[in-house]
């Protein structure tokens, strides 16, 4: 598993298609896909963070259900926004969000092979 985290529309999807020569018909956009998708090749989950704030709305528990998917997929590569830098929220709500998003990409940042932060498309290797 790979994880591509970075700002905002830095150019992290477009970075991931082009150096791993995927096409855009592998990629889930704000969700996970069903067992039987995994089988096709490489998974890539787009907007992660969209998808973890869905989960917490919903009441579910995004850290054990994105961890189990992990351990399905090993030839996925994960893709997020980086959720905390700047203002602390206000609302509760936001704050847990925020907690909960750091705490999950922290361990999937350990379970993954690599790691990289893409800025302005450029990536950087961190692990």
């Amino acid at each position: 598993m790979r994880l591509v985290i970075g700002g905002y529309a830095q150019g992290k999807l477009d970075y991931v298609l082009e150096k791993y020569h995927l096409r855009e018909n592998m990629v889930w956009d704000g969700h996970l896909p069903a067992d039987e998708a995994g089988q096709a090749g490489t998974v890539v989950i787009n907007h992660l963070h969209h998808w973890v704030k869905r989960r917490i709305l919903e009441g579910g528990c995004p850290e054990e259900e994105i961890l189990s998917f992990a351990g399905k997929f090993s030839d996925c590569i994960m893709i997020s926004d980086e959720i905390g830098n700047g203002i602390v929220p206000v609302d509760p709500a936001e704050r847990e969000y925020r907690e909960r998003m750091g705490r999950i990409l922290i361990r999937l940042a350990d379970m993954a092979e690599g790691v990289e932060r893409v800025i302005c498309g450029i990536g950087q290797t961190i692990k």
